[in-house]
């Protein structure tokens, strides 16, 4: 396997009186404009967890899981997915990642002033495509149009509900030392697969964007373990990103192994031309689960049995300290950090 470098990213300046593209990246920039901008004004429990979707309990019913993401990507179309399919799919996963199986879905779309009819009519399709994949339903909706060159063709927004399944708490305050780390597949592919749609690698190759639905997957997860203790979908930002949060949410130290951590060759060789770490890239059917070291052989396997866990492996493990870092055991037999982007890394990947 390919060494994984760390990207070269120099520190950005200041930007506390205006917004820039990194404040959306997935790293320490983005953070910072959550805690200090959003999380106090609009400060409650559920949204102060961090987590990738809110869990609230109404009068005698099950918990609800409640998410909503927006969806920018550039192409509209990229090799294994499009537009449609990511905002059904991310959504859907968000809250499947609290343990809760994904209802009803809403979709809000910001059209600009020229597109085309059969374009939109393509995404739509792929959307209830996915639905369909995922047994959901899309049961609300909103449209506005934007003048020429006031949006890039199409944007679409989504919010989703569902039912946490009784007898799981998951969330990512609930790392413990001792667990294991498991990936459900190979990471990096969304991240290049775009990358490659829009003509930035200089090169092709066959790699598919491996968007999907997981709440699926997560089902036979927890069918066979109530010691799932976190499970996180490693978008912007990749697993290195989703392991900082985790570690500094349960305050706990995650280790991983640097051969262990399954990378396509294609990936690997796109990442090491472009200078990118394939922790870094974005994923868009993949899960990040923390669990019972105990209870990790059953869940692997039940993993493998599944469509979209097939590649899933163990790839580090939880420890006490040093609180809130994300290390990597490498090939070489040393150990290094691996800590967040400070700002941008790549544009419009979700």
């Amino acid at each position: 396997m390919t060494n994984l470098q760390s990207p070269v990213c120099p520190l950005p300046r200041s930007h506390d009186e205006k917004i820039v593209l990194g404040h959306g990246s997935g790293g320490k920039m983005m953070t910072d404009l959550i805690t200090k901008t959003f999380q106090p004004p609009l400060a409650n429990p559920a949204l102060n967890a961090g987590n990738d979707a809110g869990v609230v309990q109404p009068p005698s019913q099950a918990q609800l899981a409640i998410s909503t993401d927006a969806h920018v990507v550039y192409p509209l179309f990229f090799p294994g997915g499009d537009i449609g399919r990511l905002a059904i799919c991310g959504t859907v996963n968000d809250v499947a990642m609290m343990g809760a199986i994904p209802h009803y879905l809403t979709a809000s779309f910001i059209l600009e002033e020229g597109l085309e009819v059969a374009i939109l009519e393509k995404v739509v399709a792929s959307m209830q495509t996915a639905a369909e994949e995922a047994d959901v339903q899309v049961i609300a909706g909103d449209t506005k149009v934007v003048e020429r060159g006031k949006a890039d063709r199409l944007y679409i927004s989504t919010s989703g509900v569902g039912t946490v399944i009784e007898g799981h708490t998951v969330g990512g305050e609930r790392a413990q030392p001792g667990d294991v780390v498991i990936v459900s597949g190979t990471i990096g592919d969304h991240g290049i697969a775009v990358l490659e749609a829009r003509g930035d690698l200089g090169f092709r190759t066959e790699l598919r964007s491996d968007v999907a639905p997981l709440n699926h997957l997560v089902r036979e997860m927890l069918a066979v373990s109530d010691q799932v203790h976190v499970l996180r979908d490693p978008t912007r930002g990749g697993v290195a990103s989703a392991l900082n949060e985790i570690a500094r949410q349960s305050a706990v130290c995650v280790t991983l192994t640097e051969e262990a951590i399954p990378v396509r060759p294609s990936v690997a060789a796109a990442c090491e031309i472009l200078g990118f770490d394939p922790l870094y890239i974005a994923n868009e059917g993949k899960l990040v689960a923390i669990v019972d070291r105990q209870d990790a052989p059953k869940i692997l396997e039940v993993m493998r049995q599944t469509r979209y866990g097939k590649e899933a492996a163990i790839i580090g493990e939880v420890q006490e300290a040093p609180v809130g870092r994300l290390l990597m055991k490498t090939a070489l037999g040393t150990t290094r950090v691996v800590d967040v982007l400070a700002g941008e890394m790549l544009p419009r990947i979700c």
